[in-house]
């Protein structure tokens, strides 16, 4: 990655002093432990099958996945659509939730590929490694973790995915600079996320329930 592209995507880290970074992440949690224990249950964002389809997901991919795979997804987008993932490559999937989004990468690059899914809700990596035991997904590992400390080596993937959830960092260049750090050289970042193009106040910005409403 050039040094355009980081500064186009980093911001600043100024929203870090404005919200307690220990709360918003226990706000998060507790908000996706819910749809990874209770999919079926009615939230504020589309969930499973009616999320993937309107992400436009190839839906017959969708379908060759367990229902368990699909039912917890809640992702923003596809980040898919960007560019196709070739066999053989190495990924990092930035919150993993329970597994959607990596599976599908797993199932294309194959067995000489490698996607590693990290994610910090417990319950989301509970249902996306008994999940993957279930299918028999040797090539994807889940990790416990924040996308600002990733559990992963320098430069070890050729890729790194996200979908929805750079956009619940509150510093987000902490972010992008942790995604630079474990994309080889040449690497490709391709995510699907929420974006604002104004000024959010200062008084919005420390209402954590905005943050995850």
């Amino acid at each position: 990655m050039n040094e355009d592209v980081q500064r186009r995507f980093a911001t600043t880290g100024g929203a870090t002093a404005l919200v307690d970074r220990d709360e918003l992440r226990a706000e998060v949690q507790a908000k996706y432990a819910a749809v990874a224990e209770e999919p079926d249950a009615s939230y504020h964002f589309p969930t499973g099958y009616a999320a993937a389809q309107r992400c436009r997901y190839d839906m017959a991919a969708v379908d060759e996945l367990p229902v368990v795979a699909v039912e917890s997804f809640a992702g923003v987008g596809n980040p898919f659509e960007l560019r196709s993932l070739e066999p053989g490559e190495r990924v990092v999937d930035l919150g993993s939730g329970a597994g959607f989004d990596s599976f599908l990468a797993g199932r294309a690059v194959g067995p000489r590929g490698h996607v590693v899914g990290v994610d910090m809700t417990p319950a989301m990596l509970t249902k996306a490694r008994a999940t993957g035991a279930e299918i028999g997904a040797i090539n994807i590992d889940f990790c416990e973790g924040f996308l600002e400390e990733l559990p992963v080596e320098d430069a070890w993937a050729d890729v790194v995915i996200s979908n929805g959830v750079v956009n619940l960092c509150p510093d987000k260049s902490e972010a992008f600079t942790e995604a630079w750090r474990v994309l080889r050289p040449g690497g490709v970042l391709q995510f699907a996320d929420i974006a604002n193009g104004r000024p959010v106040p200062e008084d919005a910005v420390r209402q954590i329930d905005l943050w995850t409403g």
